[in-house]
């Protein structure tokens, strides 16, 4: 007796809150959307750009409300009448209860003056529910000890950023406050005797032309192989981080940070790239490395060597750096080399396309210009001539939507290579490189003259006197090593510090 009892008593405890939910929903509120939406012939359009068929949680007010969408489209009138006769072409009349229920549906509902108010709601249940169910496929995908942790985290992150630009809504804005902004903009590139309003390049003919990186641009930077866009990259980051000290990013998809770094040093201290690798460098080469290396040093300069980086790692790591050390310009060495991991693809062009297209909404969300390396396709080795073998926007590899996305497309491109010597002007080609700006959406495009330096993979304004058989300077003292006569000076001591 005791025993019946005691389990009576169990049976009568309140059941634990926590153990089940329900799957967020507002099956009222769908009704009333609807009804609306069938009183009032303007409503659609307050709602069309906020819910979608499948944000509805009843399969029969997705079918409903689809029927109402399909209407509008057609600018047909929606009514009880035009619904139900939609819904039986369609062949879901009987699914969603018969025409009885399209009328008690717009019978209940007197106005459609809260109708945006309750499509917000609708929505927010809906991406509710996604999240949910994106959750618990991750946690049991998370279970199973055969599939990698990392594809996993790719995964995942590809899923919540397709999600995230699937419920994505900016609404429009008045005219006004973006005529004062644009006013300021004005008024600051007036105060600017340079006429830059963006991040200078450090090369003089190409800010004229462009007035610098402009802020939330995409700029693609590209050229067959050899022609040196890396070693072009390279310079604009020694001009803008070291000698400007502008905070910057270098995400090197190609090469490691060490490799990165031994081309930066070859190119602020006029240094053979071979001679870095191997250490043997002649006495007036460790003098110019001692005197200056410390051009790089405390640059804000910051390098990512990840390799088969995806858009939803950059996107993290662009975020942090911007805000914990001012980035003001990121470059990435190459595009190519990026992927879009968690997301499927019909083909690589696809996937380029959504590469590119995420670099540009990340350019806008950060408000800094973002500079892209990218390969062209071997068309311009077929083509003959000195234009011929002048890249082309058609020549970029694997997606036109790069040059659809793009603010601007330049293109590192050295006649030279081809034994081409003087261009159409009679000048000399013989040790210059082109900057072909071929697309600029908010400005003149041409060319630049620029002198390339390959090895020291080095790019400078033609104006500067650079003097190319330097003489040595002297005694003095080196890497903590005192120079005599002309003894050539040896390397460090492997225990003896660096002074770097």
């Amino acid at each position: 007796m005791a025993e019946q009892t005691n389990r009576r008593r169990k049976s009568n405890q309140p059941v634990d809150p926590t153990f089940g939910h329900l799957q967020p929903q507002a099956t009222e509120i769908e009704r009333a959307v609807l009804g609306a939406l069938m009183i009032d012939k303007d409503a659609y359009a307050v709602v069309c750009e906020i819910l979608r068929p499948e944000s509805f949680y009843e399969p029969r007010n997705q079918m409903v409300y689809a029927a109402i969408r399909d209407l509008s489209m057609e600018e047909k009138p929606v009514d009880i009448l035009t619904v139900t006769d939609q819904l039986a072409k369609s062949g879901n009349l009987e699914q969603v209860g018969g025409p009885g229920y399209v009328a008690e549906l717009s019978s209940n509902v007197a106005s459609s003056a809260n109708i945006e108010y309750h499509a917000n709601i609708i929505a927010q249940k809906s991406l509710a529910r996604q999240l949910i169910s994106f959750s618990s496929m991750i946690q049991t995908k998370a279970f199973d000890e055969t599939i990698d942790v990392e594809d996993l985290m790719q995964e995942a992150e590809g899923s919540l950023f397709e999600l995230s630009q699937h419920n994505m809504k900016k609404d429009y804005t008045a005219i006004d406050p973006v005529i004062s902004l644009a006013v300021k903009g004005i008024q600051d590139a007036a105060r600017n005797t340079d006429g830059l309003t963006g991040v200078s390049t450090g090369y003089f003919k190409l800010d004229d032309m462009t007035s610098g990186w402009q802020a939330s641009d995409l700029v693609i930077i590209a050229g067959r192989p050899a022609m040196g866009k890396t070693s072009f990259a390279l310079s604009m980051a020694k001009n803008i981080a070291a000698d400007m000290r502008v905070p910057m990013a270098f995400f090197s998809l190609e090469m490691s940070n060490v490799q990165l770094v031994n081309r930066l040093i070859s190119n602020a201290c006029e240094i053979q790239g071979s001679k870095i690798l191997n250490g043997q460098l002649q006495r007036d080469e460790w003098e110019r490395l001692d005197k200056n290396i410390n051009q790089l040093l405390g640059a804000p300069l910051y390098v990512d060597d990840t390799p088969g980086l995806s858009v939803f790692e950059l996107r993290t790591k662009a975020r942090r750096l911007v805000r914990e050390h001012g980035v003001k310009l990121i470059m990435i060495d190459y595009l190519q080399l990026m992927n879009a991991n968690g997301m499927r693809f019909s083909s690589r062009q696809e996937e380029v396309s959504t590469i590119s297209r995420s670099l540009k909404g990340l350019a806008k969300e950060l408000n800094i210009p973002i500079l892209a390396l990218s390969q062209l396709n071997r068309g311009v080795e077929s083509r003959e001539g000195l234009e011929g073998k002048r890249p082309q926007l058609s020549d970029l590899r694997e997606s036109g939507a790069i040059e659809q996305d793009a603010d601007m497309v330049l293109f590192v491109h050295r006649p030279e290579y081809y034994h081409i010597y003087q261009d159409d002007n009679g000048r000399d080609l013989h040790g210059m490189a082109q900057i072909i700006i071929a697309k600029h959406r908010k400005g003149a495009t041409g060319d630049v003259l620029l002198t390339f330096r390959g090895e020291f993979t080095r790019f400078e304004n033609p104006e500067d006197k650079a003097i190319e058989n330097r003489a040595p300077m002297g005694g003095g003292e080196i890497l903590g090593s005192k120079i005599n006569g002309d003894s050539p000076l040896p390397p460090p001591l492997p225990d003896e510090p660096l002074p770097f």
